[in-house]
C-alpha cells in the first residue's frame, strides 16, 4: 500500500561556485588562457580589463545583483515591481552584432619593445608517407602498380612498419580500389617500397627491418656480413642477449661479436620515426609554479602569465538599470529580461572570484610543499625527499584531500635544479633498519645509481640488488625491488648485459 509521509533529510551539495573552482583547479596553467577565452566567449557580461579600465563594477551595483543565493521566490517578487509600458531598448539589438564597430578599429596598440614575446615554432615540410608518395612518382609504374604502392604506403604505420596482412590488402583493393591484384603484384611492390628512404621502411617485422638496412650497408665490412647472418639465422638469441649461444654455435669469437652487435645497434628500429619526429607539434612545458633559491631563502612565484584581468561589462549593469525603469513591455517579458541579465553578472562574478580563489589554492598548496621539503628544494638531493602523502598537505593547509589532488595533477614546478610534475614528490614512507622513515623516491634514486655503477658484462639480479640495499638499510623484498626497477624502465639483468 502507499503512504504519505513527512521526513527530513540533511544533504550536502557543491554550490555553482564551488563546483567551477573544483573544474579550475584541475586546470594546468598552459589550458588554462583558453578556458578563460572560452568563457569570455560564452559569457558576453566577461570582459577582459585593458589598461586604463577599471576592473569589476561599481560597489554600487551590489544591490541590483541581490544576493547569490536568494530564492527563485525573492527574485519574483523584484521583477514584479517593474511595470513597464514603454521599453525604448530590447534585448536583442544588444545581441545583434549588425552595428557592432570591428574590434580593430577599438584596438589600441600599447606595445613595448621591452615586452617578452615567446612563440613556438611550427615545422613544415613533407609528412612521412608524402615523402614515400614522392618516391614512388620518381619509379616507371604501371597505373596498377602505382595503385597498389599507394594503398601499401597508405597501411604504414608512424614507425614505418607494414601491419596489414598482404591477403587483406588484395581484398582491399578489390573492394575499395576496384583493383584485382594477385598476392605477387602485391609483394613485388612491396619490394619496391623497401628500397625507399629512410631504410627499413615497408618491413613486417623488427627482424626485416634491421635486415633491410644491413643488407643496404653489406660490402666487404665482415662485421656487417656477420650481423646479416646473426639476424637471419640467430635472431632469438640476440633479442634475448643470449651471447653464449650465439658465440658456441657460430664458432665466432667475442671480439667478432662486439664488432657485429655495434653495427646493429647502430640501425634505426623505428625508421619512420626519423621523420614523423620533425612533424610533430612539441608543446613547451610551462611550469605553474616557480621555486627560485635566493640566497638560502626560497621564494615561490605562482605563474600568472597567460591569466588577464578579468572585469563585468559594465554595459550589463546599464542595462540592468535601463530595464529596471522601462515600460512598454509585459511582466512576463521583462522578468525574463532581467533574470537573463541578472544570471550573466552573477556567472560573470563568479568566475572572476574562482580564478582569483585558484591562484590563492594553488598558492597556499605549493607553498605547504616547498616548506615540508625545503632541504630537497634547497640542495637538489632526492635522498633528501621527505615521505609525504596528499593528506599531510590537507592537513597544513586544511583542506579536503580531493582539493589537493586536483591541484598536484597535471601541474608543474620550475625548481633551480629542473622542472618536475609536481605529483612526483608525493610518495610513500619506508622505515629502514634504524627506525628513520624515508621516501620510496628516494630508494629509488638509490637503485638507479647502483644500477648505473654496475658490471655490464655481469649485471645484477633481482635478489643481488635487493641484498646491496639491504647492506644500504633498506630492507625491502625482492618483488619491491622488481616492482621499483620497472617504474624506473630498467630491464632485467639479462637484457643489461653488455659485451
Amino acid at each position: 500500500m502507499l503512504h504519505q509521509k513527512l521526513q527530513q533529510k540533511l544533504l550536502q551539495k557543491l554550490s555553482p561556485q564551488q563546483i567551477l573552482l573544483m573544474k579550475l583547479l584541475q586546470v594546468p596553467t598552459i589550458a588554462l588562457e583558453q578556458r578563460i577565452k572560452q568563457e569570455i566567449e560564452d559569457n558576453p557580461a566577461l570582459l577582459e580589463a585593458r589598461d586604463g579600465e577599471d576592473e569589476g563594477m561599481d560597489e554600487g551595483s551590489d544591490d541590483l545583483m541581490g544576493d547569490k543565493a536568494e530564492s527563485g521566490e525573492e527574485r519574483d517578487e523584484d521583477t514584479q515591481e517593474y511595470d513597464s509600458s514603454d521599453d525604448e531598448f530590447d534585448l536583442s539589438d544588444y545581441m545583434s552584432d549588425e552595428d557592432d564597430i570591428p574590434e580593430y578599429r577599438t584596438r589600441l596598440s600599447n606595445d613595448s619593445p621591452d615586452d617578452d614575446y615567446r612563440e613556438v615554432p611550427f615545422v613544415s615540410g613533407l609528412s612521412f608517407q608524402d615523402l614515400l608518395i614522392s618516391q614512388l612518382g620518381l619509379r616507371r609504374l604501371s597505373t596498377k602498380q602505382t595503385t597498389i604502392g599507394l594503398h601499401i604506403i597508405g597501411n604504414l604505420d608512424d614507425s614505418g612498419y607494414l601491419r596489414r596482412e598482404v591477403n587483406a590488402m588484395i581484398d582491399d583493393l578489390a573492394f575499395t580500389q576496384n583493383v584485382e591484384a594477385t598476392r605477387a603484384e602485391v609483394e613485388e611492390m612491396l619490394a619496391v617500397v623497401q628500397q625507399f628512404d629512410p631504410a627499413g621502411v615497408g618491413a613486417r617485422s623488427l627482424q626485416e627491418c634491421l635486415l633491410i638496412q644491413l643488407r643496404r650497408k653489406e660490402g666487404d665490412d665482415p662485421a656487417v656480413r656477420f650481423a646479416i647472418h646473426i639476424m637471419e639465422r640467430h635472431f632469438n638469441e640476440f633479442a634475448k642477449k643470449h651471447y653464449s649461444r650465439i658465440l658456441k654455435k657460430t664458432g665466432a669469437n667475442e671480439e667478432d661479436l662486439k664488432a657485429a652487435i655495434t653495427e646493429i645497434t647502430h640501425l634505426n628500429p623505428k625508421p619512420g620515426n626519423s621523420l614523423g619526429e620533425s612533424q610533430r607539434t612539441n608543446f613547451p612545458i610551462i611550469p605553474d609554479f616557480i621555486v627560485m633559491n635566493s640566497d638560502g631563502e626560497l621564494e615561490l612565484t605562482v605563474n600568472s602569465r597567460n591569466i588577464p584581468d578579468l572585469r563585468v561589462n559594465q554595459e550589463y549593469q546599464r542595462m540592468l538599470e535601463t530595464y529596471a525603469v522601462s515600460k512598454g513591455q509585459s511582466k512576463e517579458r521583462q522578468k525574463e529580461t532581467v533574470m537573463f541579465i541578472k544570471q550573466k553578472i552573477d556567472s560573470a562574478r563568479w568566475f572572476i572570484d574562482a580564478i582569483r580563489q585558484r591562484q590563492d589554492t594553488l598558492f597556499m598548496t605549493m607553498k605547504a610543499i616547498m616548506d615540508y621539503q625545503q632541504e630537497y628544494f634547497l640542495t637538489g638531493d632526492e635522498t633528501k625527499l621527505r615521505p609525504m602523502i596528499l593528506k599531510d598537505i590537507a592537513t597544513i593547509v586544511r583542506l579536503d584531500i580531493s582539493t589537493i589532488s586536483r591541484v598536484a595533477n597535471s601541474k608543474y614546478v620550475q625548481t633551480p635544479f629542473g622542472t618536475f610534475l609536481l605529483k612526483s614528490f608525493f610518495s610513500e614512507s619506508m622505515q629502514k633498519d634504524d627506525g628513520e622513515e624515508v621516501s620510496t623516491r628516494e630508494i629509488k634514486k638509490i637503485l638507479t645509481d647502483v644500477v648505473e655503477a654496475e658490471d655490464k658484462y655481469k649485471p645484477l639480479t633481482d635478489e643481488q640488488l635487493m641484498a646491496l640495499l639491504k647492506d644500504k638499510g633498506y630492507p625491502i623484498a625482492r618483488r619491491t625491488v622488481a616492482k621499483y626497477r620497472e617504474q624506473l624502465g630498467i630491464p632485467v639483468a639479462r637484457l643489461r648485459k653488455e659485451l
